[in-house]
């Protein structure tokens, strides 16, 4: 807080426009966060509604900066699409950083809803013990099926964007978080330690994530490997599978995957993607 001065000058220096819209949306953070100070996650609904707060509103607000800016002419659906950029980065960073949530001092946080982890086991917490492995994998499953059905719509709000600094501001995150998922899937490691994209690649999708075809290929490689990890035994899989077919169809029908610089080596071994190679896990 001893630097907040040089955040308060910033903020004056902005035009009116822009200080409302900030303004606004930081109150609207504020007060919906603290909701959640003395509230679990119970629901799904918990669960959209703190993602909203936490991150759907940073969604709207940039997007009302885009607007006032004039740099963008945005869809008339674009608070939902907004709001759902956010919640896909949002639930991802929750599904990577179980391990450090849970084991934060003095008192866990926890943000998976209890609607989904309470089908595999008693505490959230008993989804880290090994003797638990198989059902916090299945639970792991759940939740990144639960995260995939915001992806049509961070395809068709950034399929919208014209300016080229805009566009990677918002297509490089949303390309680091679906393959951010396709490495926590299935992955026990998620419950053990950290997981995360190696620097090479995301040096990778900083440098290509440049057009809406580098945005639909990236999709569609991602897709293709986290498919590739489902297992039919899950109890999700078939919702999983539905929804990761319906994010391939949307880059199919883009008609610009042969432009794509692929994200994954399409080596095929027992009709499988063999991945592991790519994606290995870094513990602190």
């Amino acid at each position: 807080m001893d630097q907040f001065r040089h955040v308060s000058a910033a903020f004056l220096e902005l035009e009116k426009g822009y200080q409302e819209a900030v303004e606004d949306i930081t109150k609207r953070m504020g007060a919906g966060m603290a909701k959640f100070i003395c509230q679990e996650v119970e629901t799904v609904d918990d669960y959209d509604e703190y993602c909203h707060y936490a991150a759907g509103l940073v969604g709207l607000g940039l997007s009302k900066l885009f607007l006032i800016s004039q740099l963008e002419v945005l869809t008339p659906d674009w608070e939902q699409l907004s709001n759902s950029m956010g919640l896909f980065l949002q639930k991802t960073n929750i599904i990577r950083d179980y391990i450090e949530d849970i084991n934060e001092i003095p008192k866990p946080r926890m943000f998976w809803p209890c609607e989904i982890w309470g089908k595999y086991v008693d505490k959230l917490e008993d989804l880290k013990s090994e003797e638990n492995s198989s059902k916090a994998v299945q639970c792991l499953n759940d939740m990144v099926t639960n995260a995939l059905v915001h992806i049509e719509d961070c395809m068709k709000y950034m399929d919208a964007l014209r300016d080229p600094a805009i566009f990677r501001l918002c297509a490089i995150p949303q390309i680091m978080a679906i393959g951010t998922l396709a490495l926590c899937y299935n992955n026990a490691q998620v419950f053990r330690g950290v997981v995360k994209i190696r620097p090479g690649l995301t040096a990778k999708i900083v440098n290509h994530g440049k057009t809406m075809a580098d945005v639909y290929g990236a999709f569609y490689d991602f897709s293709c490997m986290l498919k590739a990890k489902v297992d039919k035994n899950c109890p999700n899989s078939s919702s999983t599978l539905t929804r990761l077919e319906a994010v391939q169809k949307v880059c199919r029908d883009s008609g610009v995957l042969h432009k794509r610089k692929s994200y994954i080596r399409d080596e095929v071994k027992s009709n499988r993607l063999m991945v592991s190679y790519i994606f290995p896990v870094h513990f602190p």
